[in-house]
């Protein structure tokens, strides 16, 4: 699943990011994952960011199952390759977690409680994107990992 702050309006990015996750979803059930779905949060109308985040966080956090493996998209996190990322996804299915949550926060962020329980925190680098775009980079590298624990073509190198 993935948790997402905001909502992808109509358009390119909404089809591209729907592409990426049916991609997935079907390429996942042959490397034992299943569905992949997308957890629209509503995006906090708290004056300040401090409460924003809170809001969003709380949201989040009520649609996390439990025990579930949580990752954090972060810019501050872990920058790893797709076969990397590939071999967590396949050490967590081994480990017969009922869920694997993504979870993209909001313009402020995601509260520290959230990201102290997370098992990863996650960066596609140092930039900062947009969340649109890194909804979207999320859904590639899922489509590419599961190819690589498939062995289908699509990843190659």
């Amino acid at each position: 699943m993935i948790a997402a702050v905001g909502r992808l309006k109509q358009g390119p990015e909404r089809e591209l990011a729907e592409r990426y996750r049916k991609w997935a979803a079907k390429s996942g059930r042959s490397a034992g994952l299943t569905d992949v779905d997308i957890v629209e949060i509503k995006e906090s109308r708290a004056g300040d960011a401090r409460r924003r985040m809170l809001e969003e966080s709380i949201a989040i956090a009520n649609i996390i199952p439990e025990r579930a493996v949580t990752v954090i998209l972060d810019e501050r996190g872990e920058s790893m390759d797709s076969a990397s990322f590939a071999g967590r996804l396949q050490g967590w299915r081994s480990e017969r977690r009922p869920a694997l949550v993504f979870i993209v926060g909001g313009a402020d962020g995601v509260a520290a409680s959230l990201r102290e329980k997370s098992n990863l925190r996650l960066s596609f680098g140092a930039a900062t994107w947009p969340h649109q775009l890194a909804r979207i980079m999320l859904l590639e590298q899922l489509y590419r990992a599961v190819t690589i624990l498939s062995g289908h073509p699509y990843h190659r190198g």
